[in-house]
């Protein structure tokens, strides 16, 4: 039966008409008591719109029908669910991703420097490693790798469902399992499977990193070779081992040139004061060195001492004698002797002839002898300085020549040594870097960590009795809320349209 009601009374009804409208009420409330028998109404949209009043029981069937047809819609499907559905179990599982790097750094000397750094995985803002394990968890070759460590198919093991914790390094995880053993192995296995690959991508890239780094250290080695090759060629064809030799060999030529300078000076000064000495001696440096010879010789000396005697007793005789007597030539004769025989020794003793050798001053002055002496060394001095400087002149010469056609090799020996040097840090440090470069394993793919072991549920996530049941509850509520407000929207309606409606009378039921 539909909500239709009488046309209300006018105003201009009267305080027995109120009485009666009084009593038709108290009968339709003992009328709900028995079956309810309305005759059919005269129905308007109206009517329908604004319903019955809210005391009229003679709506409370339909109502009562209604919220049990919108129960029913509401509680057959929960309950259907909560009696069939299978049981759900989740495993909880939490990864972590240290924030910190890492950086070491070697000298080696003479060699070249190797270095290795380990960046935080969170310097690079164009980069998160967090979405990238986000990603590669999800993807069907770990899934598929964690199903067959199950040993069940891909499309039973399901998808994990993946949580990133805003401003940390946190990945949560959880996957559903039949029981709470199955979704903590299902966790276990998606783990397992993660780092496998995590492994597998790293090996992968170092042995591509090696291969690329072995191709470019043969290449050095190459060079190296190369440059070696061609300083060794200029070594043999030159002579030469080093630049620094050259530099050497320029460095002792220069010294060379000071030391002929000096000896020169030298040399000039020991000329002048032979010179001077000779001129005050009258003597050479020749004749000087007979004098002290002669001075020297024993033999000389006696000789010397007869003729001194005898001239002696030849100035005795001149004195006493005439030029013919007898004693005086004999005096003469003995002197002519004695000298004679003098001089005999000094050309044998000094092997100057013998002229020479007799017109020698003999004189044993302790002074001349000390000038003589003087004199001889300052020749023999002048004489070895003069050698010295005609080596040395020689020698330098010879040096400077060498220096001069060495000046090309050289240049193109440093460059090659330069080069050599350049090519061989090179090669060490790429050596070095290729070692070092094995200990960063966290490059590309940064360290990950388990924070915390998938979970062992004790309580199944699905179905979730408590939510469904709460939200039957709370549909079951609005329904009955809507209903409320069904049976109420007389007055409610009432209060809201303004005009001739307020002048229909209250009446019959809806």
């Amino acid at each position: 039966m539909s909500d239709a009601q009488p046309i209300p009374p006018t105003a201009s009804q009267t305080a027995p008409q109120t009485a009666a409208r009084g009593r038709s009420r108290l009968r339709a409330v003992l009328a709900a008591i028995r079956p309810i028998r309305m005759p059919l109404r005269h129905l308007s949209f109206l009517r329908l719109l604004r319903g019955g009043k809210p005391g009229d029981l003679g709506r409370l069937p339909r109502y009562f029908g209604f919220f049990a047809m919108g129960a029913a819609l509401i509680w057959a499907p929960i309950a259907g669910y909560l009696a069939t559905a299978q049981e759900r179990f989740t495993s909880e599982i939490s990864l972590i991703l240290p924030g910190s790097g890492a950086q070491a750094s070697v000298n080696l000397d003479q060699i070249g420097q190797a270095s290795s750094a380990a960046a935080s995985p969170f310097s690079s803002s164009s980069i998160s490693p967090t979405e990238t394990y986000k990603r590669l968890i999800a993807a069907d070759r770990i899934l598929d790798a964690a199903s067959r460590r199950m040993g069940m198919r891909r499309r039973d093991f399901g998808s994990p469902r993946i949580e990133l914790v805003d401003q940390t390094g946190l990945i949560r995880l959880s996957l559903t399992g039949n029981s709470p053993e199955d979704a903590q192995a299902r966790g276990e296995a998606l783990l397992a499977a993660f780092f496998a690959e995590i492994d597998a991508l790293r090996h992968d890239e170092q042995t591509q990193r090696t291969d690329s780094e072995g191709t470019a250290i043969e290449d050095y080695r190459r060079t190296v070779a190369a440059t070696r090759e061609e300083v060794a060629k200029l070594q043999r064809e030159t002579g030469l081992i080093s630049a620094q030799q050259y530099a050497t060999l320029v460095s002792d030529s220069d010294a060379l040139k000071v030391r002929i300078a000096d000896l020169s000076g030298q040399r000039d000064e020991r000329d002048r004061t032979v010179a001077a000495m000779q001129a005050a001696l009258g003597l050479t440096p020749a004749e000087a060195a007979a004098v002290l010879k002669l001075q020297a010789d024993p033999g000389h000396t006696a000789l010397a001492q007869d003729m001194a005697a005898a001239g002696v007793a030849l100035s005795a005789a001149r004195g006493s004698f005439g030029p013919s007597h007898p004693t005086r030539r004999a005096a003469e004769e003995r002197f002519a002797t004695a000298r004679a025989r003098l001089a005999e020794n000094a050309a044998q003793v000094t092997g100057l002839p013998p002229a020479e050798a007799a017109a020698l001053d003999l004189t044993q002055s302790g002074e001349r002898a000390g000038l003589l002496r003087e004199l001889v060394t300052a020749d023999s001095e002048r004489s070895g300085l003069a050698a010295e400087l005609a080596a040395l002149t020689l020698r330098g010469q010879q040096m400077q020549a060498r220096v001069l056609a060495l000046i090309e090799p050289a240049a193109r020996l440093e460059d090659g040594e330069r080069n050599f040097r350049v090519a061989e840090a090179v090669l060490a440090s790429a050596m070095a870097r290729s070692k070092t470069s094995k200990a960063d394993l966290y490059a590309s793919y940064p360290l990950v960590q388990v924070l915390e072991d998938p979970s062992l549920p004790e309580e199944p996530s699905s179905p979730k009795r408590k939510l469904a049941l709460a939200a039957g509850g709370a549909a079951t509520v609005f329904l009955f809320g809507g209903l409320f407000l069904a049976w109420m929207r007389r007055p409610l309606i009432g209060r809201l349209l303004a005009g001739p409606q307020d002048e229909i009378a209250e009446g019959a039921p809806a």
